[in-house]
């Protein structure tokens, strides 16, 4: 968490790429609690509907101030 008031950007790892997300936080959250937060607001979604969608959860997480970020994702950084 940086020490400014900015928000703290979280990037949602998917095994597919195109379902990657990037979410801001709003900085009142320390690293941990924003991961124990969306860990719980994620988990909350998909207990209550197994066939969740992303808009659902994005209108979870907008609703406890968390909102998507458009990203474009690069080329991989892998080495040789």
């Amino acid at each position: 968490m940086s020490s400014n008031d900015q928000e703290t950007l979280v990037l949602l790892p998917a095994h597919d790429f195109q379902q990657i997300r990037l979410v801001a936080v709003p900085a009142d959250f320390s690293e941990r609690d924003a991961v124990r937060h969306l860990t719980a607001l994620i988990a909350t979604v998909q207990q209550e509907n197994p066939d969740w969608s992303w808009e659902q959860l994005a209108q979870t997480l907008e609703d406890h101030g968390i909102h998507p970020v458009d990203f474009i994702l690069g080329p991989e950084l892998n080495r040789p």
